[in-house]
């Protein structure tokens, strides 16, 4: 019967930080910064999902001993997005 409780109690609490975060990102997007500039054009939007999107796959792709090569890519497509959103703006 614990285990039940456990989950719902979990399902529940999944829930309020769900809303919470939808919160808080929406309160964001009122703000003015490289967020919402980027959001605001469709191209730069698509740049950084893209580069996510090849991050991704190259973690998926990684050998399971390259962990450090993955924290340089991560760290590259980091680099990159900031350099986009923050210069999104002067466009």
């Amino acid at each position: 019967m614990s285990d039940v409780l456990d989950a719902r109690t979990r399902d529940e609490i999944d829930d309020q930080v769900a809303e919470a975060f939808d919160a808080y990102l929406a309160d964001r997007l009122t703000e003015r910064g490289p967020l919402r500039t980027a959001l605001a054009s469709r191209r730069s939007a698509a740049v950084v999902l893209g580069t996510i999107g090849t991050g991704a796959l190259a973690t998926a792709l990684a050998p399971a001993g390259a962990a450090v090569a993955c924290y340089w890519i991560w760290g590259a497509i980091a680099a990159v997005d900031l350099t986009w959103l923050l210069t999104a703006g002067r466009r």
